[in-house]
């Protein structure tokens, strides 16, 4: 396993109107290379976001960035920069973490959502302060996260983002109002 030390180049998507802040941990090599967030092609992140919203897909950078400023949803990584062996979540070591301020002050976030335990564990160690807004684990979009097929991510996803519909949505297991902290 060779560490290379890696840094986050693209920066947060949001503005004054988001709502609902996910986050992941890190952006895979795929994602580097794209310079934008769940560039793999198997990452579901987009198709889940998609079925939550009942639109198509985005497919450019553009789309995406306008998909997710019209649904009042932010974008973002808990780590700035690490040691990682390739896309592996489970390599992480020698963490610097984004400061969340720079969202958390200028835009009106109502909740955080963590995409994956990973994402979770690593922003209640660096991130995590009094005041800040719920925060909520959700089942990873990532490929490697095969126990969840694409349509019960989408209903897990859904019944976190509008809980006010969760008495219309099928409960599953690790996800339900008591798993918030």
């Amino acid at each position: 396993m060779e560490y290379t030390h890696v840094t986050h180049t693209f920066g947060p998507v949001f503005d004054v109107h988001a709502e609902l802040l996910i986050l992941g941990s890190f952006p895979s090599v795929k994602s580097r290379e794209n310079n934008f967030y769940y560039g793999h092609p198997q990452n579901r992140f987009w198709k889940v976001l998609s079925g939550v919203y009942h639109s198509e897909v985005p497919v450019t950078i553009e789309e995406k960035k306008a998909f997710l400023l019209k649904n009042h949803l932010a974008v973002w990584d808990v780590i700035a920069d690490c040691a990682i062996v390739g896309s592996s979540d489970s390599s992480i070591r020698d963490v610097t973490a984004n400061d969340m301020s720079l969202i958390l002050g200028q835009a009106n976030i109502r909740r955080i959502f963590a995409n994956g335990g990973t994402a979770y564990r690593l922003f209640l160690k660096y991130c995590k302060k009094d005041g800040q807004p719920q925060v909520c684990k959700l089942p990873s979009t990532s490929p490697a996260n095969a126990s969840f097929s694409l349509e019960r991510l989408t209903r897990v996803w859904r019944k976190a983002l509008f809980p006010e519909d969760a008495e219309s949505v099928e409960t599953d297991a690790g996800v339900r109002s008591g798993a918030w902290v």
